[in-house]
């Protein structure tokens, strides 16, 4: 079962058709909002809005592993997730979307494992690459159907918001070898490995990060929802023709 995470711009898909819905209980807590079950152009995909239905939900206040946990109990074994991100590098302008292959994590306080010694014995596993091959394949290969460009690999690097970053840490982050910079990637993705559920993530680009390109002398937040209205109307596309060839 395929199942997709929306975040800042998407939180809700409008080419869903909605069978149903449910808010599952866990052991870790409520998930950001209720299991949204439906079908898109005839294939099944459960949806869920990271940050709630309306958008309320801090990065760091978002329970990763009520959501992980609840898309697991209801069968999801891929997840496609959805992250708004800032571009460092110069070939991640605005409105451009990418599919990283490796993330650095610089988040702190966050519950960001299930074996945490308490319910679960400590386990250590395996996070060399944190993306899922056949999942990125299947990104690459529906944004040839859809007709939409899209970026190959990149270092999506993970901070812990809500606030934006100074120039100077986007320096850091560059120096350290990152091309992106968002708030949710972490501690999903490790969750994701440890239920061992296949995990990718597609990145619209919404605004250059701190003192990179426009954003030299500050960040304007109306210009990057204007940039995500433009962008998530390509990112609903490809999303579209991700079920379709997952579904086959």
């Amino acid at each position: 079962m395929l199942g997709i995470i929306g975040g800042t711009g998407l939180t809700q898909l409008a080419n869903l058709t909605i069978t149903g819905r449910q808010l599952i209980r866990t052991p870790y807590g409520e998930p950001s909002g209720p299991l949204l079950f439906g079908e898109m152009c005839g294939h099944p995909v459960i949806f869920l809005a990271r940050h709630g239905n309306g958008h309320t939900i801090p990065p760091h206040a978002v329970n990763y592993r009520a959501n992980m946990w609840a898309l697991q109990s209801e069968g999801v074994t891929d997840i496609v997730a959805v992250a708004t991100v800032g571009g460092i590098h110069e070939t991640l302008k605005p409105s451009t979307v990418v599919v990283p292959d490796q993330i650095i994590d610089y988040t702190h306080g966050r519950k960001n494992t299930f074996y945490d010694g308490v319910d679960k014995l400590v386990k250590h596993i395996d996070f060399t690459e944190p993306y899922s091959e056949k999942l990125i394949d299947l990104c690459k290969q529906a944004a040839q159907l859809a007709n939409e460009s899209l970026i190959d690999g990149g270092v999506y690097a993970c901070v812990q918001g809500p606030r934006l970053e100074t120039a100077a840490e986007i320096n850091r982050l560059e120096r350290d070898g990152a091309t992106m910079v968002g708030m949710t990637g972490m501690p999903e993705a490790v969750l994701a490995r440890e239920l061992e559920i296949n995990y990718a993530a597609i990145c619209p680009v919404a605004n250059y990060a701190a003192g990179r390109g426009n954003s030299l002398h500050g960040i304007k937040y109306e210009d990057i929802g204007a940039v995500l209205d433009e962008t998530m109307h390509r990112v609903r596309n490809l999303i579209e023709q991700v079920v379709i060839i997952y579904g086959h």
